[in-house]
C-alpha cells in the first residue's frame, strides 16, 4: 500500500465534484471515465454533476430535474468538496456558456473561499484536433485560480501525452469526436481521462493529510 492511499484509508471519504456541460453526451462520458480514475484512488469518491442548457427563453432551458444522468450541481457541492474536475465542449476556443453562467454565480463562494486550496482539474472534447481544445481548457482554469484552487494537469512522464493521436495535452485530457460525432474515444484519451481523475484525487488525499 502506498503512502497515499494508507492515508486515505485512515481518514474518512473524501469527495471530488466532476461538474460537466455537455449537449451531444461526449462530454459526459469523458465525465464518467475521471469518476473511474477519482475512485482507483482507495477513500475516495466521485460526485458527478451537471449544469443545465440556457436560454433567453425561460421555458426553453433544461430544468433543474434531468429526466436522465446525474443531479444538477448546485452551490452546496462547491463547499462540500475536497476537490473538483470540470468539463466542458469547446466553444469557439471558449467553455460553453451554460458552465460559465453557472460559474459566474459563485461569487458567495469566492467570497467565502470554499475552494481555495483545493485541487483541481480540467476537460474538453471537440469535433477537430485544431478546435480549440487548449484555449477552452485554459479558460475554464480561469475562474478556478480566482477561487484560488490547485490546478492539476497531467505531466509528460504520462507517455500516453505524446503517443495521443486524439485529444489530451499538459493542460488537462480532451477528445477529438469527429464533425458529425462518429470518433469514438480512443485508449490513450480514455486513460488521460481517468489518469486527469487519480491525479486530482491523489492530490486532495495529500493536501487532506497536512
Amino acid at each position: 500500500m502506498t503512502p497515499t492511499e494508507s492515508q486515505a484509508d485512515a481518514r474518512s471519504p473524501i469527495d471530488i465534484l466532476v461538474l460537466y456541460y455537455s449537449r451531444e453526451g461526449h462530454t459526459e462520458a469523458m465525465a464518467r471515465q475521471v469518476v473511474r480514475g477519482i475512485e482507483s484512488v482507495p477513500g475516495v469518491t466521485a460526485r458527478l454533476r451537471s449544469v443545465p442548457a440556457i436560454s433567453d427563453e425561460p421555458s426553453a432551458g433544461e430544468s433543474d430535474t434531468p429526466d436522465r444522468g446525474p443531479p444538477r450541481v448546485e452551490n452546496a457541492d462547491l463547499a462540500e468538496c475536497a476537490g473538483l474536475v470540470l468539463g466542458s465542449p469547446t466553444r469557439f476556443g471558449n467553455m460553453a456558456g451554460a458552465l460559465k453562467h453557472f460559474l459566474d454565480g459563485t461569487g458567495a463562494e469566492w467570497f467565502s473561499g470554499a475552494l481555495a486550496g483545493k485541487p483541481a482539474g480540467v476537460f474538453t472534447s471537440s469535433s477537430s484536433p485544431h478546435g480549440g481544445q487548449e484555449s477552452t481548457l485554459l479558460s475554464m482554469m480561469l475562474p478556478l485560480l480566482h477561487h484560488g484552487m490547485l490546478i492539476v494537469g497531467l505531466p509528460y512522464t504520462d507517455p500516453r501525452l505524446t503517443r495521443t493521436a486524439g485529444g489530451g495535452g499538459p493542460y488537462g485530457a480532451g477528445w477529438v469526436t469527429g464533425k458529425h460525432g462518429e470518433r469514438a474515444m480512443d485508449e490513450d484519451e480514455s486513460a488521460l481521462c481517468r489518469a486527469l481523475g487519480r491525479r486530482v484525487a491523489e492530490t486532495a488525499v495529500s493536501l487532506s493529510a497536512r
